[in-house]
């Protein structure tokens, strides 16, 4: 950990508690988060967790230093939603090489919706088919150690195996039997058994393993690579809250059990659901609304946003609260962001420097953005009541510690207006000339004349030399 920075306290699903973090071994910091099922473009409720654990992994590389952090985020690329996408899109393909041309199209729109929503890449970002041996041996281990049995044509894990099973969740095995549907899969030892191993048809995806050629189930995906890229056990795992059950609760289940380990993750964390304009996200409803479709269509709200309107947006709640997700939300963080970054535009470009501690501080108690965006906004004030005091490059710093541009609110504005910026310019080293020979009435004119146009300007002196500079941007 380096010196001057906060301890960190993060809520824990696990314990239901907030506590300080202490991770395994500082010098190897070591997170998983469930990535993406790439059969559809992902909607704006899967944008939430890539944005707040982006948050998280920019903390832990503050705090402990960036060589000593890995973040994990998958890819599921086999799955039967995958199956069935391909033969739907391309049905005159073989089916693998239809699987193939939806998995690379999907993974690659989602690392760019990833990339516009102002977020790192994480360490590792490996795809479930790359990792098929990794699960075959990890089912050979529940087999061997009494946690998992073959029957018709799969092999399951056998949940009564593990007594304490369902510590995540909350859920003891009555409640996975009075909601389990026996007689369909009547082959199970135990109604709340899952499956670990299915077999494939001809024309399904598979891999040869020692119970036939076949695939592997969803659970198992995430426990084999968390396993090959962090260690049995790690230090935190993430998702969305509707991961808890099933699959992060028998990701424990497999993962402990393969290697007799007490935990399988210290901390586990989980953001809040989202809903849309106070209803549900379905397609039914008409309001599912994937990340794509804000970025690059006028789908909602009559127009296109940016990626880091959408991450402010998201950040503004509290991670563990739900999100009403609306139209307004986008109006009201587009505007607060761009009242940070009309302070930090006026900071030369390439300036770098630590972020603002009292930020990073907030941030520390459980990701407390709110509390954050407050520390934000007193730079901001201090800035523009002193702008000699250093506020604007703190804040500029601290902008970019958290994944927002310093020049978006241009690129905004653009999308929606077409602007002559070379007239603009003009007219703005035109009335910097009127303001140097005392012309005050010619640059005001000049100023009025611009914010008709919906242009305003801001002065300010440039740190190196002292003189008046000014910027200029569009404003609704």
């Amino acid at each position: 950990m380096t010196s001057g920075t906060p301890q960190l306290r993060l809520y824990n699903t696990l314990t239901r508690e907030k506590a300080e973090f202490a991770p395994l071994d500082p010098d190897n910091v070591r997170m998983y988060v469930c990535g993406p099922t790439v059969y559809d473009y992902a909607h704006i409720g899967n944008a939430r967790p890539v944005i707040l654990f982006d948050v998280l992994f920019r903390l832990l590389r503050h705090v402990y230093g960036p060589q000593h952090v890995t973040y994990v985020r998958n890819i599921t690329d086999v799955d039967d939603k995958i199956n069935a996408r391909a033969a739907r899109d391309y049905p005159g393909l073989p089916l693998n090489e239809a699987i193939r041309k939806v998995t690379e199209k999907t993974e690659a729109q989602f690392l760019a919706d990833a990339r516009a929503l102002g977020c790192l890449e994480p360490t590792v970002q490996p795809r479930a088919t790359e990792n098929i041996d990794e699960m075959i041996a990890l089912i050979g281990s529940l087999i061997q150690r009494g946690h998992a049995y073959e029957a018709g044509g799969e092999v399951l894990f056998s949940v009564p195996s593990m007594p304490d099973y369902g510590q995540l969740s909350g859920r003891n095995l009555e409640d996975n039997v009075a909601g389990a549907r026996v007689a369909v899969e009547a082959h199970k030892h135990d109604p709340a058994d899952f499956v670990l191993w299915k077999l494939s048809s001809d024309n399904e995806p598979g891999w040869d393993s020692p119970w036939g050629r076949g695939r592997p189930g969803w659970h198992i995906e995430c426990s084999a690579m968390s396993e090959r890229y962090l260690g049995q056990v790690f230090d935190i795992h993430g998702g969305g809250l509707d991961l808890i059950f099933p699959h992060h609760e028998n990701e424990i289940a497999q993962s402990r059990c393969a290697h007799g380990t007490p935990m399988m993750a210290q901390v586990w964390m989980h953001n809040g659901f989202l809903q849309v304009e106070g209803q549900k996200m379905s397609k039914s409803l008409g309001n599912f609304v994937t990340i794509h479709d804000l970025l690059a269509t006028e789908k909602f709200g009559g127009r296109k946003w940016l990626g880091e309107v959408l991450r402010l947006a998201m950040l503004m709640t509290h991670y563990r609260e739900p999100i009403d997700f609306s139209v307004k939300r986008l109006e009201e963080a587009e505007q607060k962001l761009r009242d940070w970054q009309r302070v930090a535009s006026t900071v030369p470009a390439g300036t770098s420097g630590a972020p603002e501690p009292e930020v990073v501080a907030e941030l520390a108690d459980d990701l407390n953005f709110h509390r954050a965006g407050g520390a934000l906004d007193a730079l901001a004030r201090a800035a523009n009541r002193d702008p000699q005091s250093g506020a604007a490059a703190r804040l500029a710093a601290t902008l970019d510690f958290l994944g927002f541009g310093r020049d978006t609110m241009l690129a905004l504005e653009n999308l929606d207006l077409p602007i002559d910026e070379e007239a603009i310019a003009a007219s703005v080293n035109a009335r910097l000339a009127a303001l140097a020979s005392k012309d005050f009435a010619a640059a005001d004119g000049i100023r009025a004349e611009l914010a008709e146009q919906g242009i305003a300007l801001l002065d300010y002196k440039d740190p190196q030399t002292g003189e008046r500079r000014t910027k200029w941007e569009v404003k609704r």
